[in-house]
């Protein structure tokens, strides 16, 4: 065989053989390529359970307390409770402006709405909470005229008419048998009616009898004052009138509230006449609910 024939033959042969190289080096490649490819198994995350969870927490120690270490234990001090009212507040009813309506610390064991009259230092309290009260600057009954004990609001009027009783007219004829509401009647602005006596809690025509004791019984303030109490006192509200002497302190295990509790005025022993409730005093005959 010639040497160009075999050159033709070895270089047919070449070309499967390098053929079939690269074949085999495509699929080693690709199976490679598969195995690196492959996504790991991925393992669930797993919740672990209460039991394991607080296996895994870090324990705590607690002593045992023993019933003998717990009753050595002394128990917390209760906290003190402020002693009950039992007088009224001193203050001076002649001081510069103790008259002006203003609120100021009151301690009390009343419900808020409560109307104490301290008849002596001639000041009306009406409570807002147990530590304050707005103070009013008031008239109230003459030496003889002065009651004390506990009422209810029974009805209230604006600008009311006045009526004075029988027993007045008969001693004082040459008083009115009607007046009507409006600037000049007695009564003043308003009035609160105290139960069924004749006593009220009014305004008055006389804004400089405020701070004296020169009434028949009702408590009078100026029409400015008693058209401010009007708005906060509810009827059915309880009205305490201490008495005009110091109060008393009640004896041990009495009510908090037994130095305001004297006779009830309307008791029989106790009541003014209507026209005690209505006198007005001696002077010039000007027509003046007293």
């Amino acid at each position: 065989m010639s040497k160009r024939a075999k050159r033709e033959k070895a270089e047919t042969l070449a070309i499967p053989m390098a053929a079939r190289v690269a074949i085999g080096a495509v699929a080693v490649a690709a199976l490679g390529y598969g195995l690196l490819s492959r996504p790991a198994s991925v393992q669930p995350a797993r919740t672990p359970s209460a039991r394991e969870a607080r296996a895994s927490s870090t324990p705590v120690y607690v002593a045992p307390v023993h019933a003998s270490t717990a009753a050595l234990t002394p128990a917390p001090a209760p906290i003190p409770v402020p002693a009950p009212l039992v007088e009224p507040p001193k203050a001076d009813a002649g001081a510069p402006g103790a008259l002006v309506r203003q609120v100021v610390d009151y301690t009390s064991r009343q419900a808020p709405g409560t109307v104490i009259i301290d008849t002596g230092n001639t000041f009306l309290y009406f409570v807002l909470n147990d530590r304050q009260a707005m103070r009013y600057g008031i008239g109230v009954g003459r030496e003889g005229f002065t009651w004390s004990g506990e009422q209810s609001v029974a009805r209230k009027a604006e600008w009311p008419d006045w009526h004075p009783p029988a027993e007045m007219v008969s001693r004082q004829p040459y008083l009115p048998r009607f007046m009507a509401g409006g600037p000049g009647n007695p009564l003043g602005a308003r009035a609160m009616y105290l139960g069924e006596t004749e006593y009220r809690i009014h305004g008055t025509n006389n804004p400089a009898t405020i701070g004296k004791k020169v009434s028949s019984g009702c408590i009078r303030l100026t029409n400015e004052d008693v058209t401010d109490l009007y708005e906060r006192v509810k009827v059915g509200a309880k009205v305490i009138v201490l008495p005009a002497t110091a109060a008393r302190r009640p004896s041990p295990g009495a009510p908090a509230d037994a130095a305001f509790r004297s006779p009830d005025p309307a008791s029989p022993s106790n009541r003014s006449s209507a026209a005690n409730a209505q006198i007005p005093s001696s002077g010039p005959k000007v027509a003046e609910a007293r």
